[in-house]
């Protein structure tokens, strides 16, 4: 065919194949993967290589590249391909990874994201970080070094987080003359430790990122005694978790409780497992109630079904109490509510870990507050021996028990990542402190409930005709914090109002005698301190705390356990010199002489508070005054 004819008859059948390709190209497979393993092993030439060879360089940037690899010093017409990938300068410089760099390639069968992950123990969170929504890994070794110290903890970790996919890439093999042999015996010595680990299965690679051997094609004409896959083969063939998801319970944490108008309630959420259909039953956890769904609602219009994966807004028949954090599972297999339970963590703060200190803890859609216990070992990811444990330091990997605020729904995290991994985050800095992956719930969780009473708290104020407070005085040793809450105790007794008083010395004689004055004990002291003071004033009482509590994170504990406005923080401000020359038990010399270790103010820190209901300065006011300036404060009682 000739003529105007003809050319549109090819234009359609262009825009024919386009639309074909551009379909194709959208419903691919999506593959997540990290590459990993110790210093200078090649993981970002390894990226670089493969967006180079998937064509996913323009030419302007390869131009770049050419330009940058020359003034980086690389020889000839070869190409640095790790600075695609190592974007800060300071990595450039030093010619490693620092942060994670996330780069996109595709091939004809599937869609890749791959995360570049720091070689240095020091940076192992951001590698943590990486990992978390991989399902495969690439772990990279040296095929001059061998198996190293940080090849085994990132194995380690790997392998914790759940992911079951892994490739041992034996890179630079140009540097050893593509040996056979050095290849079998880094394979063998892998395959020892993984044994250790417990990775049951992984897939070695012999590859040269720099000269592009076993990457795309395979056997390259330098290692014809391999048989195997290339790296992009492999990474082709790997099973995507989302699709094994699909098999399993239904499930889908709360976002979003959708209110458009009075006409329509539904529940936003991504499904992190399983399929759903409109007439399915249902439950909501951890509340317990159960309905049916009425719909599947999404931008698009209402769906027959939906699959892992998907964000939809399910509409239930029931008007059931449904809100963010909880989540919606088959009614016939729900997943477990509990407040206590056991996790493998990796502790990611310079920081070292508190027990018995309150983090925020975010699994999913759901924040609590949730007390790390104390480890019940470390774990020494070079021999797998367990360490005992008072602590955990950057980088540490430990198991410990964990108790929340109030149930949270999980799963284990061998079952489910989505609700069984979660994060730790420092409640004063936000920073991510940890991140760990749940084991089980504890048995003591289940057979311990609570049990409802008939007379209340209320019932217990209005019998004492006053409104329970709990008055926490805080400040330096010498300060006055004793004289002042007994006198304000004593003035409260006048006025008929019904007491008690916490001294912090006088609790040691008793319910914290087991207790010494390291940073860790001080904050076992003012928890068990706060439970106290929660049960009298549940009983109606206005209790008086007079304790150093050195720390703003253990004082806004406490505040959290009592309901709006019963906790009254009161900052004896008292500079450290008066205090000093006041000394009225000798500590302070003791201190100054080394004989009292962890003394608040000398060597352990003392954090004033920043907002307190209350200040008093007693260098300006007597204790009488201040007993009375408190009084003023908090009346009226009822």
């Amino acid at each position: 065919m000739e003529g105007p004819a003809s050319g549109f008859v090819a234009d359609a059948l262009i825009a024919e194949d386009i639309d074909a390709y551009l379909h194709q190209h959208q419903h691919k497979g999506l593959l997540r993967f990290i590459t990993c393993g110790s210093v200078d092993d090649g993981k970002s030439t390894l990226i670089g290589r493969l967006l180079y060879d998937s064509k996913m360089i323009f030419e302007d940037q390869l131009a770049a590249l050419e330009a940058d690899s020359r003034r980086h010093g690389t020889q000839g017409q070869e190409i640095d391909f790790a600075l695609l990938v190592d974007g800060l300068s300071a990595e450039r410089e030093q010619g490693i990874t620092i942060d994670v760099a996330y780069r996109f390639f595709a091939t004809e069968k599937r869609k890749f994201i791959v995360a570049d992950t720091p070689g240095h123990e020091q940076y192992t969170r951001n590698m943590v970080t990486g990992a978390s929504t991989a399902d495969c890994a690439v772990i990279l070794v040296d095929a001059r070094k061998g198996v190293l110290q940080q090849t085994r903890r990132h194995s380690y970790l790997v392998h914790l987080l759940g992911i079951r996919h892994i490739v041992l890439a034996v890179n630079k093999m140009d540097l050893v003359d593509y040996d056979h042999s050095t290849f079998e015996h880094i394979v063998a010595d892998y395959r020892a430790f993984a044994k250790e680990v417990g990775i049951e299965e992984f897939s070695a690679i012999p590859i040269s990122g720099f000269k592009g051997d076993n990457i795309t094609r395979a056997p390259s004409e330098n290692t014809g005694w391999y048989g195997g896959p290339s790296l992009i083969e492999h990474l082709e063939s790997v099973e995507v978790a989302a699709t094994a998801a699909q098999e399993r319970p239904f499930r889908m944490a709360v976002q979003w409780v959708n209110r458009p108008n009075l006409d329509f309630r539904g529940f936003s959420g991504l499904i992190a497992s399983g399929t759903v259909r409109p007439g399915d039953p249902v439950r909501i956890v951890p509340a317990g109630k159960t309905s049916k769904v009425k719909s599947i609602a999404t931008f698009d219009g209402d769906l027959d079904a939906a699959v892992s994966g998907q964000s939809v807004t399910i509409t239930l028949e029931d008007e059931v109490d449904c809100s963010r954090g909880d989540v919606i599972a088959a009614a016939g297999d729900p997943p477990e509510a509990s407040d206590q339970f056991r996790a493998t963590f990796v502790w990611l703060s310079e920081q070292a870990l508190k027990p018995g200190r309150g983090y925020w803890l975010k699994l999913g859609t759901q924040t609590v507050t949730a007390n790390v216990q104390e480890p019940e070992y470390e774990i020494d990811v070079n021999t797998l021996d367990r360490l005992a444990a008072k602590t955990l330091e950057l980088n540490s990997i430990g198991v410990a028990d964990f108790a929340t605020d109030r149930p949270i729904t999980f799963e284990a995290y061998e079952s489910s990542r989505q609700l069984g991994g979660f994060i730790l985050i420092d409640k004063f800095t936000n920073a991510t402190v940890g991140a760990g992956m749940i084991q089980y719930s504890l048995r003591r969780a289940q057979n311990v409930h609570w049990q409802p009473t008939t007379v209340t708290r209320e019932d217990h104020a209005a019998l004492k005709n006053q409104v329970p407070r709990v008055l926490w005085f805080t400040g330096l040793s010498g300060s006055g914090k004793s004289t002042i809450a007994n006198e304000v105790e004593k003035r409260l007794a006048v006025m008929n109002r019904h007491t008690f008083l916490l001294d912090g010395d006088n609790v040691r004689h008793g319910l914290n005698r087991d207790l010494g004055f390291t940073e860790n004990d001080r904050i076992e002291n003012i928890r068990r301190v706060g439970e106290v003071a929660k049960l009298m004033a549940d009983a109606g009482l206005i209790v008086l705390t007079a304790f150093i509590s050195p720390f703003r994170a253990e004082r806004r504990m406490v505040r959290d356990m009592l309901a709006e406005g019963e906790f009254i923080e009161i900052f004896v401000d008292t500079p450290l010199e008066v205090a000093e020359q006041r000394d009225v038990k000798g500590l302070y010399a003791k201190a100054r002489s080394g004989q009292l270790k962890n003394f608040t103010g000398i060597d352990s820190p003392y954090e004033p508070p920043e907002n307190p209901e209350i200040t008093v300065n007693t260098v300006e006011m007597t204790p009488g005054e201040a007993a009375q300036h408190i009084i003023d404060a908090i009346l009226p009682l009822k």
